[in-house]
């Protein structure tokens, strides 16, 4: 079969979005020697081989090992050695344990992506409109999969660099795009009532956004910006991480125990912060909204702005006439950009995606937060 010419229009979709997925990954670690890519931060973060290693699992075992009747795997010994937590699949290395896998090679990683995606291509490209049908939930679930470890590659290998002494940059950076002042906040009205929440389709949806359910929020407003770097400064220079009264008790624990006075990556030099990016340490901009706070950051900085964060379902009611669009992968800008660079949402026309993530007030995990709304005793505030 001709790799280029599938049997139906459905593969060839599904061939130029493997296609696309599989090079953005390997784009991430170009520049980046074998040294890089071997070693890991700390026990729950993951090296760039393994990454690499584990996305191709995924597909040599859950598409060719299940559809492609003619496959034999690349190293029958790597269907328990990049497993990460599937026990259906078998024994697994610890996560903690992933850096100490000297062997395979990058070489030979990278020569098992290959095989594995001729093999991929070979099978979208023979594969008939009715067994398309089984097959392409399987890897569309596998392209998502990947774009999530594109994004933990990432963000391992940020803390990674930040770790060595010599700062190293990940990437060479992108030329900025034209910026102006960051927008004051505008406030997006919600009349409350009941919204439904949830993946709703056509398009993939990972199993924890089903199903679609209806929820009842009262009338709330939601901030129509990110908050922003010098929003932060704001809060350090007002103690914000010396005062217990605007934190949760277990997050003021956490304060203590990991000794935390700004975000993670921030330094203070000769009285000016820098922080640690892709590209190296570079000054804190001001205008470029803050990351890598934990959740017990953002709720301490909400209590302290007088505001609340939004719960999930107040974040969703809203982001879901949003445009996705801006700051996304595809820009390969690696970082998020001042407001005022990072397009419509600086000019009045807010967004929910792109830049930075952000997240609500319900949860258990630290999450980026950078939405806030009214304090529960504004007349326009849903109960909290």
């Amino acid at each position: 079969m001709n790799r280029e010419n599938p049997s139906h229009s459905g593969a060839g979709d599904l061939i130029r979005a493997f296609r696309r997925t599989r090079a953005q990954t390997e784009t991430l670690v170009d520049g980046l020697e074998p040294e890089d890519m071997g070693a890991q931060a700390f026990p729950e973060a993951s090296p760039a081989k393994w990454h690499l290693a584990h996305t191709t699992w995924f597909f040599e075992t859950f598409v060719l090992g299940e559809f492609h009747p003619r496959y034999k795997p690349f190293n029958a010994a790597f269907r328990s050695l990049f497993n990460s937590y599937y026990d259906s699949v078998g024994a697994r290395p610890r996560q903690a344990e992933r850096g100490w896998l000297t062997r395979p090679l990058l070489s030979e990683v990278l020569a098992w992506r290959r095989s594995v995606d001729a093999a991929m291509i070979d099978l979208l490209s023979e594969t008939n409109e009715r067994g398309l049908a089984r097959l392409a939930p399987v890897v569309e679930l596998g392209l998502a999969h990947e774009e999530q470890h594109q994004e933990l590659l990432l963000t391992d290998g940020l803390a990674l660099f930040a770790r060595n002494p010599l700062m190293p940059a990940w990437a060479k950076p992108r030329l900025l795009p034209r910026r102006a002042a960051a927008s004051v906040v505008e406030w997006i009205e919600h009349p409350g009532g009941m919204v439904a929440i949830g993946h709703s389709g056509p398009g993939f949806g990972f199993d924890n956004e089903m199903p679609r359910h209806p929820d009842l929020v009262a009338p709330f407003r939601l901030a129509g910006r990110l908050v922003i770097n010098g929003d932060w400064l704001a809060f350090m220079e007002d103690d914000g991480y010396r005062r217990p009264f605007l934190w949760q008790s277990d997050g003021w624990e956490e304060l203590q125990l990991q000794g935390w006075t700004a975000p993670e990556y921030w330094r203070c030099d000769e009285g000016v912060w820098t922080t640690m990016t892709l590209f190296g340490r570079e000054a804190v901009d001001p205008e470029a909204p803050v990351c890598h706070i934990s959740w017990y950051e953002a709720d301490a900085y909400a209590r302290w702005t007088g505001l609340r964060l939004p719960t999930e379902t107040e974040w969703e009611a809203v982001a879901a006439v949003l445009p996705v669009a801006g700051n996304l992968l595809d820009a390969g800008f690696l970082r998020p950009l001042p407001l005022g660079a990072s397009g419509p949402s600086a000019r009045g026309r807010p967004r929910c995606s792109g830049t930075c993530g952000n997240g609500p007030a319900a949860g258990t995990v630290p999450i980026p937060a950078g939405v806030l709304l009214p304090a529960p005793s504004a007349s326009t505030m849903a109960s909290s």
